[in-house]
């Protein structure tokens, strides 16, 4: 096997015989005419699709789903189920593709995600559609890592960036697009039920391309082989941060009860997790790859170009129907720049990437257009144009598609193959990770400044009609907003537009922090040979 800058010795916590049978599978390789190659891609590019849009597009008809199921109370756990698991589960996939195959842990997460995507379109009260969105975050934390593992299995380092880049623009195409599809569909004669159908064909397409094309040599299995313990440990820290993130501020205070003991037992569980996975024997999420410099960046990265990502996905939406008095579906139209310079970037890099054999360039180009894009969305006022708007989120997604891929590639080239499964599945793991600590952070802030504001303007307007209580005022739906009275929709407005201001303007040093960790990546060569 063949020894890389930067790649330091450090699997000799592998076993060894276990170590030599998958480096021996390894090289009985299976060649793919670049036809082949196509037609796989275009089955995970299709699996990817499927899992990102059921992670976006639910957002849309939420209010829709509510009205029918009823629960308003339960309403964030539709969204944070999915979420929770998808995290959780996006390691213990990787691991598992090692022991049982790439392919058959691909068809399973894809028969997981079409049979809890069914259920959540027949669910009839709010129980059955939560305890759906859960299975469906575990197929689709399958989906979101095994393409990018079976990519790496099937082509060189050298010629990945030109496919990888694919990938990366399905990745940010469903993840920005699909609430502009959920608004289409809750509008439509389909109805809300349609945006938990419409990603199964998909699906099933996805798993018919991946059994008739997809070629892997058989893995050895050995007795033993999966790290049960680790795998509880580490996805019951992730369960607990990912609930506390989701949830706090929420359902509960940040300063509560909940919240400290959600703290306690991630702690108690990552303590557990490095215990049990020092000494494991193959374990989950190897300790070794924290000692290659790559694969550490290559994390901290993503997981703050994750914060940048979702935080603008998020909360953007709020300032153009809001502020602007943007229909949902104009609102979510206004992320086509977003999504035009992420697919752009994203292929374009990648064929750079195979062409020249240099990578570091892009993500180091591509955070400063990140944080230049959040900087641009900072220049938006009440009475800004759509033109700027489009401007920055084109930005944004310049940067993010130079990013995306480019990181696992990166980290994929850097790792031995005996590696490959659990350092892409970490580096996924990471930026779901960043994302969702990015929702939350950018929520405070937008929420303690929103109050501050509604606070200030209700002083400041004494009792005008209409602004009695602008903070129950600011709660409601943009409709109900933009008809209060003049003088409390210009309160309530105003109070927004500063807060997403600062929402923007947090923006900025994270994407700040990104660009100084992708400074210390080395320009590792892209290997030629798989």
């Amino acid at each position: 096997m063949e020894r890389r800058l930067g790649a330091a010795d450090t699997h000799d916590a592998a076993v060894p015989g276990e170590q030599a049978a998958a480096e021996a599978a390894d090289e009985a390789q299976v060649n793919y005419s670049r036809r082949q190659i196509v037609e796989i891609l275009i089955g995970l590019m299709l699996a990817m699709l499927t899992s990102m849009l059921t992670t976006s597009i639910v957002g849309t008809a939420l209010p829709t789903i509510v009205g029918e199921l009823g629960g308003q109370d339960r309403l964030s756990w539709v969204a944070s189920a999915t979420l929770l698991t998808m995290t959780a589960s996006t390691p213990v996939w990787g691991k598992l593709s090692d022991v049982w195959g790439r392919k058959l842990l691909f068809q399973i997460a894809l028969v997981v995600f079409i049979a809890s995507s069914v259920a959540a379109g027949f669910a009839d009260d709010m129980t059955w559609l939560i305890t759906a969105r859960f299975f469906q975050g575990i197929g689709t934390g399958g989906l979101a890592a095994l393409p990018q593992i079976i990519l790496g299995d099937v082509v060189a380092p050298r010629e990945r960036g030109r496919y990888s880049g694919f990938l990366g623009s399905v990745f940010g195409v469903a993840t920005v697009g699909g609430p502009l599809l959920g608004g289409f569909l809750v509008d439509s004669p389909l109805g809300w039920r349609w945006c938990f159908f419409i990603t199964v064909p998909l699906a099933v397409v996805a798993f018919i391309v991946i059994q008739r094309l997809l070629k892997l040599p058989a893995r050895p299995r050995t007795a033993n082989r999966i790290d049960w313990w680790g795998a509880t440990c580490i996805v019951g820290a992730a369960s607990a941060v990912m609930l506390l993130l989701s949830l706090g501020g929420q359902e509960f205070a940040w300063r509560s009860a909940p919240s400290y003991g959600l703290i306690a037992a991630a702690a108690v569980l990552l303590v557990a997790a490095v215990l049990v996975e020092r000494r494991a024997g193959d374990p989950i999420l190897p300790p070794h790859l924290f000692r290659n410099g790559t694969f550490v960046l290559g994390s901290l990265a993503s997981a703050t170009v994750g914060m940048s990502m979702f935080g603008v996905m998020i909360y953007l939406p709020q300032y153009l129907q809001i502020v602007q008095g943007l229909s949902p579906t104009a609102s979510g139209l206004m992320t086509l720049p977003m999504v035009l310079g992420l697919l752009t970037a994203s292929v374009t890099s990648g064929f750079l990437v195979s062409h020249t054999g240099k990578w570091k360039v892009f993500p180091v180009v591509g955070t400063v257009l990140i944080g230049t894009g959040f900087f641009t969305l900072t220049r938006l006022e009440a009475e800004s144009g759509l033109v700027l708007v489009g401007v920055g989120v084109c930005q944004i997604g310049l940067g993010l598609g130079l990013c995306m891929q480019i990181l696992i590639l990166a980290t994929q080239n850097a790792v031995k193959r005996a590696d490959l499964a659990s350092a892409t599945s970490a580096v996924s793991f990471f930026r779901n990770l960043g994302g969702a600590m990015g929702v939350a952070a950018f929520g405070s802030v937008m929420a303690n400044r929103l109050h501050d504001e509604l606070a200030e303007s209700a002083r400041a307007m004494g009792a005008a009609p209409g602004t009695a209580d602008l903070a129950d005022s600011a709660g409601g739906s943009p409709d109900a907003i933009h008809a209060l009275p003049p003088a409390a929709q210009d309160a309530v407005i105003t109070a927004f537009s500063n807060a997403m201001h600062t929402v923007f303007v947090l923006g900025m040093p994270i994407a700040a922090a990104a660009f100084v960790i992708v400074l210390f990546f080395k320009q590792i060569p892209l290997r030629s040979g798989r």
